[in-house]
């Protein structure tokens, strides 16, 4: 894992990609697009009991609404990446962003659970597109230096940010308007999204031109395995927690063999693409120690991140009894926290490198989760959740910008969409993993501390409560756990870099 340059590295600080001549208005409309990819992951969150009302949704197949959209944006976060590379970023961007809104008003019309779930699936492929081509654009457009510090400061808040943004504004729609509008909302503003981007947005055509070239350079093995090997890996994961009255499915044969299938399926994507002549993804870019560290980090940062977010919804909502409406605004001093971690990290990569970044914020994470853990039914917010929030948010902030930063550092334009959607990809698998293990975790728990109470003779509400809380703090310090792991990784993989420390270089004028 030698951290020298490929031949077809470019320098560090050198152009990687097309320049564009308004680069605020090209991080705008990549900012609005990647906001409106990640909000959709939580948004419908809160409104899952009006749609389930509303459509007739079973208990089993509600939690579909959120598996549909997690699947297909996980399993094609690849492909969509690399299809950037091969036939230009903008051009797919904008076909994402086209395919996401649509997928979007249909949902927001459907009426029944089919048609829900194939909108969700939709939209899924969409911001598979979006996503990692959006991550690419940045690389693209701003030299390295502080330049794409603080574009990467502005992507990574609306990246982590956007799960927060997504129940403050499902909240603020469900309460006033409708369960379609959390759906609705992103109509527009992919709309306006669409116009802008040719504007804001150089044209580069893609490395292959013409179909083809394009069906002869095409790894459609690597892509058939990566894409079933990831679906299959977040299908087992989505199915494989226990259940809230502590029924494990991690043994039902459905989730043994989808797991099992995943790990032959990108095992058999590592063969091919080690040995392809056009891979998928090449191998080049994980002979960087770096920035193979800094996709290892980031699976962990989804893993914990993920999980403590859910989990601590349910503590909100079922535990401090709050509406909808006002869990949403109990996120906002995370959000708050994690944007000022974002905005500190962008100013102080340039002078510190991401090494020392990510140290202090994996410490500050591990320190937020443990102290989250300590929690009990009788905590309030202000007194028990607000200050672990504050850090974990500031620490989270901390480490996106130097884990975007690492990732694509000496990556050459033709890779650039790749590269974002692996650092993708590690984010999405290790929320999946996040749910399923810290939710065994919780319900496991929970359920053993109910059924000693039932035998005990004391299952009250308050028993009840004690039980929940109790299953929570457990799946906190497991996060606190993952958290640790974090901070080995950047102890052990991440070396000095100098790729935040360039001069900065204005970006050309386009035109």
């Amino acid at each position: 894992m030698s951290q020298t340059q490929s031949p077809t590295s470019a320098p560090a600080g050198a152009p990687t990609g097309a320049r564009t001549g308004r680069p605020g208005l090209a991080l705008l409309v990549i900012a609005a697009a990647q906001l409106m990819v990640v909000l959709d992951a939580t948004i419908v969150y809160v409104a899952l009991p009006h749609i389930q009302r509303a459509l007739g949704f079973s208990d089993s197949g509600l939690e579909w609404v959120v598996t549909a959209y997690a699947l297909t944006f996980g399993g094609l976060l690849l492909l969509g990446g690399r299809s950037g590379d091969l036939l230009g970023r903008r051009r797919m961007f904008i076909i994402g962003l086209l395919l996401f809104s649509a997928a979007s008003l249909a949902g927001g019309f459907a009426t029944s659970p089919a048609w829900l779930l194939a909108a969700r699936s939709v939209q899924g492929v969409g911001g598979a597109i979006v996503a990692p081509t959006a991550l690419a654009l940045i690389a693209t457009t701003f030299p390295e230096g502080p330049l794409r510090n603080r574009a990467m400061g502005v992507y990574a808040a609306m990246s982590a940010a956007g799960g927060a943004v997504g129940l403050v504004v499902a909240g603020l729609l469900v309460t006033y308007a409708s369960w379609r509008w959390v759906l609705f909302v992103n109509v527009p503003i992919g709309i306006a999204v669409v116009l802008a981007a040719p504007f804001a947005l150089s044209g580069a055509p893609g490395t292959l031109a013409g179909a083809s070239r394009l069906i002869r350079g095409f790894d459609l093995p690597g892509a058939i395995t990566g894409t079933g090997g990831m679906a299959a890996l977040v299908y087992g994961l989505s199915n494989a927690a226990t259940t809230p009255d502590g029924v494990s499915h991690w043994g039902d044969a459905k989730v043994v063999a989808t797991l099992a299938a995943g790990a032959v399926l990108l095992a058999a994507f590592a063969v091919i693409e080690a040995r392809g002549k056009h891979p998928l993804l090449p191998p080049r870019l994980l002979r960087d120690r770096n920035r193979l560290g800094a996709n290892l980090i980031m699976l962990g940062v989804g893993t914990a991140i993920f999980g403590v977010f859910f989990f601590l919804n349910l503590f909100v909502q079922d535990l401090l009894g709050y509406s909808p409406l006002r869990t949403g605004a109990a996120f906002l001093p995370f959000t708050a926290a994690l944007l000022v971690g974002t905005g500190v990290a962008a100013r102080l990569a340039a002078r510190t490198g991401p090494r020392s970044l990510l140290l202090v914020g994996a410490v500050a994470s591990v320190g937020g989760m443990y102290w989250l853990s300590r929690v009990t039914e009788h905590s309030t917010y202000a007194a028990g959740l607000l200050g672990p929030s504050l850090i974990i948010g500031a620490s989270m902030g901390l480490m996106f910008v130097p884990l975007q930063l690492l990732a694509l550092a000496r990556v050459p334009a033709a890779d650039s969409g790749i590269a974002s959607s692996l650092l993708n990809t590690g984010r999405q698998l290790g929320g999946a993993l996040g749910l399923a293990v810290l939710g065994s975790v919780a319900w496991t728990v929970t359920a053993n501390s109910a059924r000693a109470a039932h035998a005990a003779g004391t299952a009250t509400a308050a028993a009840s409560q004690h039980a929940l809380a109790a299953g929570l703090d457990r799946a906190f310090l497991v996060a606190a756990g993952i958290a640790v792991l974090i901070l080995v990784t950047v102890v052990i993989a991440i070396r000095p870099s100098p790729v935040t420390r360039t001069a900065e270089v204005p970006a050309p004028d386009a035109g």
